[in-house]
């Protein structure tokens, strides 16, 4: 599909790996050039597999704001515009919940730092240009987990659940201006932080009956997942790159779940 990014500048924030990665990829084979900020130093060379000057990686954190915002300055200086923004940066605590207060406490104030007063601060260094332009997407990855109230790692999934409320205040924001604003949230997917759910899980369970990440994964992928089977990052990344285009121009303030079938409001 010709979604016609040919002259567009997409800036993935979260891009080294993961959900982030195979959106940068995504809209790099679409015909974008491509800004891939990670906190992980190696994104440099990340973005150099991309080839020639089509793709560049910039060294953040997220939790920084004066490095975000001279870093949007930057990226445009150096593509000469921002015309989509995608926010795929998360981290959970680590611990596993059922009942909340197993979670230590201290965990919550990074999550929230990363996952949504990152995505804040990424939104304040990219927004006001973009409504100056009258033109531009941001996307947030949020989770499911932001919808239902997932006890597994709850600092995550309350985090979610603001991104998903900040993403509505920036689409009703930033409307009159022409920008769209919409979260994604993936359901099941092989990534390094649903593993990291089962080892939390795993740790607090008695080692002569414990299932491997293969056989708890699957059994919880059957059991919730209406569709019975796993997404991926393409499945994220296809719908990433949808809602960036002109395709997408009536959609704003939305937040769009490929789970599976997961999640369903009626």
């Amino acid at each position: 599909m010709n979604l016609e990014f040919q002259d567009s500048v997409a800036v993935v924030v979260g891009g080294a790996r993961g959900l982030g990665h195979a959106i940068a990829s995504a809209f790099a084979a679409e015909g974008s050039k491509v800004a891939i900020v990670d906190r992980d130093p190696a994104v440099v060379e990340i973005a150099e597999q991309f080839g020639g000057l089509r793709c560049v990686g910039y060294a953040a954190d997220v939790t920084d704001f004066a490095a975000i915002g001279g870093l949007a300055d930057e990226i445009r200086q150096t593509f000469g515009r921002c015309d989509h923004v995608v926010f795929a940066a998360g981290i959970g605590s680590g611990q596993f919940g059922f009942p909340f207060w197993k979670v230590d406490p201290s965990t919550w104030e990074r999550v929230l730092r990363v996952n949504l007063i990152g995505a804040a601060h990424v939104a304040h260094a990219f927004a006001p240009a973009m409504a100056e332009a009258r033109s531009g997407t941001l996307l947030f990855i949020a989770s499911v987990a932001g919808q239902i109230g997932s006890q597994t790692d709850p600092p995550y999934s309350a985090s979610k659940a603001g991104l998903i409320n900040f993403a509505q205040c920036a689409a009703k924001d930033l409307a009159p201006y022409g920008v769209r604003v919409n979260s994604l949230c993936p359901g099941m997917i092989q990534t390094a932080l649903n593993r990291s759910v089962y080892d939390a899980w795993a740790a607090r369970q008695p080692a002569d009956s414990l299932p491997t990440y293969e056989e708890w994964a699957g059994e919880k992928v059957r059991t919730i997942v209406p569709l019975g089977r796993w997404q991926t990052p393409e499945d994220i990344a296809a719908m990433a790159v949808f809602l960036a285009s002109e395709k997408a121009r009536n959609v704003t303030g939305q937040t769009i779940n490929v789970d599976g079938g997961y999640v369903m409001h009626w």
